[in-house]
């Protein structure tokens, strides 16, 4: 869907590049066109680098810490009564070493469930935290785009000239707007 999505992109933007072109060759003819601004945002970076992002991780972090420890505890046990079975196995009664066997098969059935339901929560919350990055991400984009009279802005690129990255400037004002008062930009 990634590269679908990137296919897609690079196409526009030809086909965008093409009909300014094709515009500026017919424009010549008659009236001189302004020149066309254009920039480029890399969404991983800001996935990455921004202050909201970082500030989302972190909030995953101790969200899910409690269930990773669990899991994590839930998970040396499981080792332990496993090498504890095969060290005495042997030596115990086969009614003995069934019981042992099944409890540890109950256990194993257990920490799968709990792990997987883990992994289901974390990237379920992940992609909301993401989402909210990216919509706060593309206002500021925006808003970037109008103050500075963009006529089109990317967002990844097969080449980038550092000229007209704006990925640094996205950044910097997100991390402003994530350490502005809460309530301070909307409030008047």
């Amino acid at each position: 869907m990634k590269a679908f999505k990137q296919h897609c992109l690079r196409w526009f933007a030809v086909a965008a590049l093409c009909g300014i072109g094709e515009m500026h060759a017919q424009a010549q003819t008659t009236a001189p066109l302004p020149a066309t601004r254009i920039a480029v945002v890399n969404s991983e970076r800001i996935l990455r680098e921004s202050g909201p992002a970082k500030a989302a991780q972190a909030k995953l972090e101790q969200e899910f810490s409690k269930r990773d420890h669990d899991l994590q505890d839930m998970a040396a046990k499981l080792k332990t009564m496993s090498d504890q079975l095969d060290k005495s196995g042997p030596a115990m009664s086969t009614a003995d070493r069934s019981l042992k066997q099944s409890q540890l098969a109950q256990l194993d059935a257990d920490f799968q469930r709990k792990q997987r339901e883990f992994r289901e929560d974390l990237n379920q919350r992940r992609n909301e935290e993401l989402a909210a990055v990216l919509d706060r991400a593309n206002k500021v984009i925006k808003a970037i785009a109008e103050q500075e009279h963009y006529d089109l802005i990317l967002q990844e690129a097969v080449y980038v000239s550092p000229r007209i990255d704006i990925t640094d400037q996205v950044i910097k004002v997100l991390g402003a707007s994530a350490s502005a008062p809460a309530g301070a930009s909307g409030s008047q």
